[in-house]
C-alpha cells in the first residue's frame, strides 16, 4: 500500500519544461534577419542622405538664381517706372489737369469759322490752332478764328438759324484742336484739320466745346471719360510698379525691414544661450565649467 502512494505522488509532480533544438535555431535565424534588416536600412539611409543633400543644394542654387534675376527685373522696372512717370507728366498729366481746370462743357455747342490764316516763319506763327508735336518749333501754322453760341449743336441741326440773325456769345476767338493745341501723329494731322474746318468750310456750323472757366477758349476735340482715363492710368501704373518693386527689394535685402517683419516675443530671451547650447558647449570644451542654475 505504501508503494502505491509514492508512485502516485511521483506521477503528480510537474514536469520541467524542455527547449527543443528547432526553437533555438528559429530564434537565431530571426535575430540574424532583424540584424540584416536594420543594417540594410541604415545603409539605405546613408546612401539616400548624400542624394538628399545634393538635391537640396541644387534647389537652393536654383532659388538663388531665381531671386537674383527677379531682383534684376524688379530694379529695372523701378527705374523704368520713374522715367515713364517723368515722361508722362508734361505729355499726359499736365494736359489732363489743365483740361479739368478749364471745365469744358461736355455738350457741344455751335461754332462757325470766320477767318483762316496760313502763315510761315517763326515771327508770323505766334500761335497755331494745330501743331504736330508739342515741343516742336512753329515754322508753319494754321490760325482759325471762330464765333460760337451756346445753343447745342443738336438743336441747331433740328432747327437751323440764319447766321446773320444769330447772337453769338463770343466772337472772333481762337480755335484749337484740343486743350493744348497740339498732338502727335497719327491722331493729330494739321493739314487734315485745316481742310476739315478751314478753306472752303468757312461759315459752316460745326460742333465745338467751350471752356466755362475761360469762355474765350474753344476746342474741337473733348471727352471727359478719355481725359480721366488717361490721367488715372498715367498716375497709377508707374507709381504702383515702383512701389511693388521697391517693397519686394527692401523686404529681401534691407536688414531693418527683415527684422521688423520677423519680430518675436522672445527677443530678450534669445540673447542668452539655451540649455542645449550650454550642454553642447560643455561636451565640446569640458574645461569650461558652466552651471545650468545660472540660466
Amino acid at each position: 500500500m505504501k508503494k502505491s502512494s509514492t508512485a502516485t505522488t511521483t506521477m503528480s509532480l510537474p514536469t520541467s519544461p524542455t527547449i527543443s533544438a528547432h526553437t533555438i535555431t528559429g530564434s537565431k535565424l530571426s535575430l540574424s534577419s532583424t540584424k540584416t534588416a536594420t543594417s540594410g536600412r541604415s545603409s539605405r539611409s546613408s546612401m539616400q542622405s548624400p542624394q538628399k543633400k545634393k538635391s537640396d543644394l541644387e534647389l537652393e542654387s536654383i532659388l538663388e538664381k531665381a531671386k537674383f534675376y527677379t531682383s534684376l527685373c524688379l530694379g529695372t522696372t523701378a527705374i523704368l517706372s520713374v522715367f515713364a512717370f517723368l515722361f508722362l507728366i508734361p505729355f499726359v498729366v499736365d494736359p489732363a489737369i489743365s483740361t479739368i481746370i478749364a471745365d469744358y462743357d461736355p455738350v457741344p455747342v455751335t461754332c462757325i469759322v470766320i477767318d483762316h490764316v496760313y502763315a510761315e516763319g517763326i515771327r508770323n506763327c505766334s500761335w497755331s490752332s494745330c501743331r504736330e508735336g508739342c515741343t516742336s518749333s512753329l515754322t508753319k501754322c494754321h490760325q482759325l478764328y471762330v464765333n460760337y453760341t451756346r445753343i447745342p449743336f443738336i438743336e441747331w441741326e433740328k432747327n437751323p438759324r440764319e447766321l446773320d440773325k444769330v447772337q453769338w456769345d463770343v466772337s472772333y476767338t481762337k480755335f484749337l484742336i484740343n486743350s493744348e493745341g497740339c498732338g502727335y501723329p497719327p491722331t493729330t494731322n494739321c493739314s487734315v484739320f485745316a481742310r476739315q474746318y478751314g478753306y472752303s468750310h468757312i461759315g459752316e456750323p460745326f460742333p465745338c466745346y467751350y471752356s466755362r472757366a475761360y469762355p474765350e477758349v474753344v476746342i474741337g476735340r473733348y471727352s471727359w471719360e478719355n481725359n480721366l482715363y488717361h490721367l488715372v492710368l498715367s498716375l497709377i501704373i508707374p507709381n504702383v510698379l515702383f512701389a511693388i518693386s521697391i517693397g519686394v527689394l527692401s523686404y529681401w535685402y534691407c536688414p531693418c525691414c527683415d527684422k521688423a517683419c520677423n519680430k518675436s516675443s522672445r527677443v530678450y530671451a534669445e540673447k542668452f544661450p539655451s540649455k542645449e547650447e550650454i550642454v553642447n558647449c560643455m561636451n565640446c570644451k569640458p574645461e569650461k565649467t558652466l552651471s545650468l542654475s545660472n540660466f
